[in-house]
């Protein structure tokens, strides 16, 4: 399965925001992620924040599209994802 997730970089500490409406990609899961977006070091913190999260291994967590971008498309294994709010506006 795909999703699409919104990376905020130089976070104080990675975590899950919530789903918000992007009026280009719809909807997004927006993270924070403690890594700088440098040499690609927060797209591999992402990926192994996203397979933690979703309690699975980093190999099954593959960035498709949005290296260099912040929305970003990741194929997950199939299955149900854990629940999380929406974030407050």
């Amino acid at each position: 399965m795909q999703i699409r997730v919104k990376a905020v970089p130089n976070a104080k500490r990675s975590e899950v925001v919530g789903w918000e409406e992007d009026p280009r990609s719809g909807r997004v899961l927006r993270v924070r992620i403690a890594a700088p977006p440098v040499e690609g070091k927060a797209n591999k913190a992402l990926c192994a924040f996203l397979a933690t999260w979703l309690g699975t291994s980093k190999s099954q967590v593959r960035l498709l599209k949005g290296e260099g971008a912040r929305i970003k498309t990741f194929e997950v294994p199939d299955g149900d994802l854990p629940s999380v709010e929406s974030p407050s506006a």
